[in-house]
């Protein structure tokens, strides 16, 4: 079953550990595409291994001296950009997210970090078509229907207007007349206001009173 994996000189104990991660993780449906496998100088006991399928990406990394093997995985819908870079000794495969985030394994073969791109592309258009596809279904379902032609209702007859209340006469009460003030009154509250500032003597203040209770 791996074999088709094999053609680019990948690794096979690295591809046959990854493809029997894949069968465990995959659901029907997500066939696996391609896996390349790094290929690093002097030394490639633990390589790292990327695998493609029709609806993400995913980065392979073994752990515990080799026991295990960890994973990160993007689906396609998340992934804004792919790119390979070919350097002296290998090549560089990266993906880039919609969120700006950035994975990717060096010292690959540059067949497999081709292939690794061709796929990829290839993935992406396949998943921009389909949201187009499901955007524009959105779209045709949302269109609103063509409103029914109505047939004209004859208007209700108007009854004629009440005929308007007739105002009750407005009581107005007749102005109140202040009463004068007392001259008398005013006259002493001047006086003692004199008296209270000093203005004039107990004496002339006792005089003056006097005159003014006599006058009346």
């Amino acid at each position: 079953m791996i074999d088709k994996f094999l053609s680019d000189q990948q690794e096979p104990k690295a591809v046959e550990k990854v493809y029997s991660r894949l069968r465990e993780l995959l659901p029907v449906g997500e066939e696996t595409l391609y896996i390349a496998t790094q290929k690093k100088p002097l030394v490639n006991i633990l390589p790292d291994c990327i695998a493609v399928t029709n609806r993400r990406v995913l980065f392979f990394t073994p752990a515990n001296l080799g026991l295990s093997i960890k994973f990160l995985d993007f689906t396609w819908k998340d992934i804004a950009d792919v790119n390979v870079k070919e350097e002296i000794i290998g090549a560089v495969f990266t993906v880039t997210t919609t969120k700006g985030a950035e994975m990717g394994v060096d010292y690959l073969p540059k067949v497999q970090a081709r292939k690794l791109y061709q796929f990829s592309q290839q993935c992406r258009e396949e998943e921009r078509r389909r949201v187009e596809r499901q955007e524009g279904h959105i779209i045709n379902i949302s269109e609103p229907q063509q409103p029914v032609a109505q047939q004209p209702v004859a208007p209700a007859p108007v009854a004629p207007p009440a005929p308007a209340p007739i105002p009750e006469p407005v009581h107005v009460p007749e102005p109140v007349v202040a009463a004068k003030p007392d001259e008398l009154t005013e006259k002493l509250k001047k006086l003692k206001v004199l008296f209270d500032n000093g203005l004039i003597s107990q004496e002339e203040y006792n005089a003056k009173k006097l005159d003014l209770l006599s006058d009346f």
